[in-house]
């Protein structure tokens, strides 16, 4: 992405030869300045937006006039997104850069339980939790919270659709959850709580890479969180020993990754192939002012074998692949699936993927945007903005996500083991590439689908980012 870096700053240099130093903006709407111009320049939809039009205002004054009217620099931010909600989901803005880079490396404040939040089936405004998985080295793996735990109470009270955000994801250091039993989706309160507390966690995305040996045949399994490129070299690690392993075939499970690094997408992709090197991964699509002044290839994502440090990319060369989703499963996880599809071929278990196809950077109050350098020292403001949409080799990308080959619903009830291979959804995997069954089988009469997850109030939830430093 050097290139990408290098046309960053001179698309910005171009835009705003004419516009004021920071020392020359009006201090109570310094903040104000920077979401407006940011978005002028990155904004994927910017030429949707009468605001953001190059030509809505005539001077310098004319738009710290606009901005005056913005008391509030999240109102403005929010004022200017298209389509919120419906098209444009997934762009934010936040009041502390430090804490928004911690998050994209995966560091957060957290129990250490990863959990869904699904409603009851008689009662659908009452919700329950149940523990997906638990990070390693937590409060909740030393108090022995394990997958398939179920909670109907935090503090004490029963958990709603009105008020489980409130109970799960305040600023409290703490919090007490009441377990229960299934209960065939209707889950009733038993005699046990556990007490909870957070604290400063980054997390290994890597959380099961085993090999297994189904009948003589060597199955590759990765259970795989985030596309946290910290973590790259971990897992090139896992795919060394699947290669050390003679893997044949390979199971990716990304039921409950949400995304990250286009980087870390290629570099994967790259590591259950390794025969297409420098070939189209995947292609970026900017607004129409950042097209119009580079050339495709500054906008390529191509497949790779060596990390970012010159190490070598152990790779499978694989034909094939299979992956484990659910709806949790979004952006670079959608990435992956879609850029391998025009070379190899690609099944999937599980649910229709999330539908997530746009891209974010990080944008700070600098003379780039896109670098601390020259940071505005008085605020620590930042935004990530969605400003690109991304396609595969064949120009294609699914909006409304990636139909599985096999529809199977997580069952709350008996989420199994991840890594055995009795684990329903592994199962019905390994049951696809041993015999190549595609039939469904009959849904489950006490299925249902999650309504939220522990991620969901994070800032990088669901999100796909290119790096620009």
């Amino acid at each position: 992405m050097r290139t990408t870096k290098v046309l960053l700053f001179f698309i910005i240099a171009f835009v705003f030869t004419a516009c004021s130093k920071k020392d020359e903006t009006p201090e109570n709407i310094q903040v104000q300045n920077f979401v407006w111009k940011g978005l002028n320049a990155y904004y994927l939809w910017q030429g949707n937006i009468s605001d953001l039009s190059d030509r809505r205002f005539s001077s310098e004054q004319q738009l710290y006039n606009y901005l005056n009217g913005y008391s509030d620099p999240k109102n403005l931010f929010e004022s200017l997104l298209y389509q919120r909600g419906t098209v444009d989901k997934w762009s934010w803005i936040v009041d502390d850069y430090i804490a928004l880079e911690q998050a994209l490396q995966g560091t957060s404040q957290t129990t250490g339980m990863e959990f869904g939040i699904a409603p009851y089936r008689s009662q659908p405004n009452n919700v329950y939790g149940y523990v997906r998985y638990v990070v390693p080295g937590t409060d909740a793996a030393t108090k022995g919270v394990t997958r398939g735990m179920l909670f109907t109470e935090v503090n004490g009270t029963q958990l709603t659709r009105q008020n489980y955000r409130n109970l799960l994801f305040s600023d409290a250091t703490s919090y007490t959850i009441g377990l229960a039993d299934y209960n065939t989706g209707n889950p009733v309160r038993n005699a046990n709580s556990l007490s909870l507390n957070k604290g400063n966690t980054t997390e290994n995305p890597v959380h099961v890479a085993k090999t297994l040996d189904v009948s003589g045949r060597k199955i590759g399994y990765l259970m795989y969180n985030g596309f946290t490129s910290n973590f790259d070299a971990q897992l090139n690690t896992a795919f060394g020993q699947f290669k050390a392993d003679n893997v044949t075939d390979l199971i990716v499970d990304l039921r409950y990754n949400g995304g990250g690094a286009v980087s870390t997408a290629t570099r994967l992709g790259s590591m259950i192939t390794g025969q297409f090197n420098g070939e189209i991964f995947a292609q970026q699509m900017w607004n129409s002012k950042i097209m119009s002044a580079t050339t495709t290839e500054s906008l390529v994502n191509r497949f790779v074998n060596t990390l970012s440090n010159g190490t070598a990319i152990n790779s499978l060369n694989l034909t094939r692949v299979y992956f484990i989703t659910t709806g949790d499963s979004a952006s670079a996880s959608e990435l992956v699936m879609n850029s391998l599809a025009p070379y190899i071929t690609v099944r999937s278990v599980g649910n229709r993927t999330h539908g997530k196809y746009a891209g974010s950077i990080t944008m700070y109050d600098s003379p780039t945007f896109t670098s601390k350098s020259g940071i505005n020292p008085n605020h620590n403001w930042a935004m990530q903005p969605i400003v690109l949409e991304i396609v595969n080799k064949e120009g294609k990308n699914d909006k409304d996500g990636i139909d599985p080959t096999v529809d199977l619903d997580e069952d709350f009830g008996n989420l199994g083991v991840l890594g055995d291979p009795n684990e329903p959804l592994l199962k019905r995997t390994i049951e696809l590439i041993t015999t190549g069954r595609k039939s469904n089988r009959p849904r489950s009469a006490f299925s249902v689908h999650p309504i939220s997850n522990s991620k969901a109030n994070s800032p990088t939830f669901n999100n796909m980012y290119v790096d620009t430093e």
